[in-house]
């Protein structure tokens, strides 16, 4: 191979007597450099001596995704490779692309590196020789640097180095799971939080959940709240998520019909004798109200009109406002036992103050009706943030706020939404950092998020991806010098993943730990072959399926 033989420089003398034979030599040397990456040229005869070596960091080296380090000075350069291809003028070897990662200096004894930190000051000339980087070099990159860490699996290429986030960038800056359906990312979301959960059992952790996947996994250690438990009161509503629940119509006639609802809502709430103790209040004050008042005040105001004329848009609301009262399905959050002052309460329970040894709260919306669902989760969002903009005069408790198929909520521009959820959400994504408000969002469809949320995601988990859209959305989403592993986002296998941004030193690709059983969600997929292969008792089933049907319970 050309200018790698006796054109190139010399190797150093001695890399230290510890060493691999195969960690002392060259694999190849620097063609071309760039500001934050580089070509190489790779002897294929040095690569397959590599391929056949114990340490697995070694073996790999070289490989597309896999680190190498070049030296310069007295001191080491890391990159990752992005590709390879062959190339004529370098017979015998193979071209490579590579993205420089950080640097970090030469123990002189051994040869190692140690004392690694991200970034680059001094770039390598052309020439420079590449060498395989070893699993001891890979144990001194993505050892911690003493902030605060959950180790949540191993770094890739090796067997037991291991991986972790740093907590405070990872929540302090948002951050969000993504992955394809079937390749583990319910597992590892649960992984991550159980993590967490564990080193900070006082911790305030809100998760929702739409398909009530994670009752399971944190039964114990967690407050589980859904449709027979949640009791979330109507009044906590602001003015606009009132409208989405209480308006179905659209233009001219939403407009008359909010004016309508506005001026009869506010007399409903200045009707609790809270409303005389607060003082001044507005229609999107937290003040409890009964949906008779309300229903007595539309009632009243349609009798003021003269002559009937313009009585529709009272009698739209108010036969919405009696559907919804006597609609057994919406009783955990209409139920006329609800109009207490229990916010406190229901504050306390749901944020986990205190935690109790419960730090994270699992709010299962799989049994709230569709049409209503987005509101409940804006209701709970906003109240998250809410909390967080009135409690600044108090010690800071920052809250998690950790949101499942979050392009359910956050829609992209494509499909615009002008729901509560999507503009409070963006607004936490923007501003939730200020106030101790983190944002988790897990999704199996990135291209469907909105772009400007996900931006404001400092750290990026990106397991498999099968769509060729979303590759491309998290690709521009992700930083330059980790473009070398997003290429292998399509290749990597279940329970594997990519991690850059803020949570970790450099862009590493890990595999996550197993959890046990008992602590996973109930998100298998079922077994076609095993559960057809199976018969009796089909008939009762169907009996007591349509029986929990029909009274639209579990």
């Amino acid at each position: 191979m050309q200018g790698f033989e006796s054109g190139s420089p010399a190797q150093p003398a001695d890399l230290g007597t510890n060493s691999h034979e195969n960690a002392r030599k060259p694999i190849g040397f620097v063609a071309d450099v760039s500001g934050s990456g580089g070509v190489i040229g790779i002897d294929l005869a040095r690569l397959k001596e590599c391929m056949a070596d114990d340490d697995a960091s070694v073996a790999l080296s070289g490989q597309v995704g896999c680190p190498v380090k070049i030296r310069v000075g007295n001191s080491w350069l890391l990159a990752t490779v992005r590709n390879q291809r062959q190339d004529a003028a370098f017979e015998g070897g193979v071209i490579a692309q590579i993205d420089f990662l950080g640097e970090g200096d030469e123990e002189r004894l051994t040869g190692r590196l140690y004392g690694f930190r991200r970034g680059v000051t001094r770039f390598p000339v052309p020439g420079a020789l590449v060498y395989p980087a070893t699993s001891a070099d890979l144990r001194q990159v993505y050892a911690s640097d003493g902030r605060s860490s959950i180790a949540i699996g191993t770094v890739f290429p090796t067997r037991d180095i291991r991986a972790g986030v740093y907590i405070d960038a990872l929540l302090g800056k948002h951050f969000a799971l993504l992955g394809s359906t079937g390749t583990g990312k319910s597992t590892s979301a649960a992984l991550i939080l159980h993590r967490i959960c564990e080193m900070a059992p006082d911790g305030h952790i809100v998760m929702i959940d739409p398909h009530g996947e994670y009752s399971q996994a944190f039964r114990h250690t967690g407050q589980l709240l859904d449709v027979t438990n949640l009791q979330m009161p109507y009044w906590l509503m602001n003015f606009e998520e009132h409208c989405e629940v209480f308006l179905t119509t659209q233009g001219a006639e939403r407009q008359l019909d909010a004016d309508i609802l506005a001026k009869c809502l506010l007399q409903a709430r200045m009707k609790n004798r809270l409303a005389e103790q607060v003082g001044r209040i507005t229609v999107d004050s937290p003040i409890p109200y009964l949906l008779s008042d309300l229903l007595l005040v539309l009632q009243n105001e349609m009798g003021k009109l003269d002559k009937g004329h313009g009585a529709i848009p009272y009698m739209r609301i108010k036969a919405k406002v009696d559907e919804i009262k006597g609609d057994p399905r919406y009783q955990f959050m209409f139920s006329g036992m609800l109009v207490g002052d229990t916010m406190v309460d229901f504050l306390s329970k749901v944020f986990r103050l205190p935690a109790s040894g419960k730090p994270i709260t699992i709010i299962d919306v799989s049994g709230i009706p569709s049409e209503i669902t987005s509101t409940v989760v804006a209701v709970l969002s906003r109240l998250v943030f809410d909390y967080a903009i009135w409690s600044r005069d108090e010690e800071t408790q920052p809250i998690l706020l950790v949101c499942e198929e979050a392009h359910r909520y956050v829609p992209n521009e494509r499909v615009a939404s002008n729901s509560s959820a999507a503009k409070v959400l963006s607004r936490i994504a923007k501003e939730g950092r200020k106030y101790g408000v983190s944002l988790g969002l897990i999704t199996q469809r990135p291209s469907d998020l909105a772009e400007g949320v996900l931006s404001q995601c400092g750290t990026i988990i990106s397991m498999r991806l099968n769509n060729e859209r979303d590759q491309a959305f998290v690709r521009a989403a992700m930083p330059e010098g980790a473009r070398g592993f997003l290429d292998a986002i399509p290749a990597l296998r279940n329970r594997e993943c990519i991690i850059c941004g803020e949570g970790v030193s450099i862009p590493v690709r890990l595999s996550f730990d197993d959890l046990e059983e008992a602590r996973r969600p109930a998100s298998a997929d079922p077994s076609f072959s095993e559960l057809w292969a199976r018969s009796g008792g089909e008939d009762m089933a169907v009996q007591r399926t349509v029986q929990r049907w029909r009274s639209q319970s579990r």
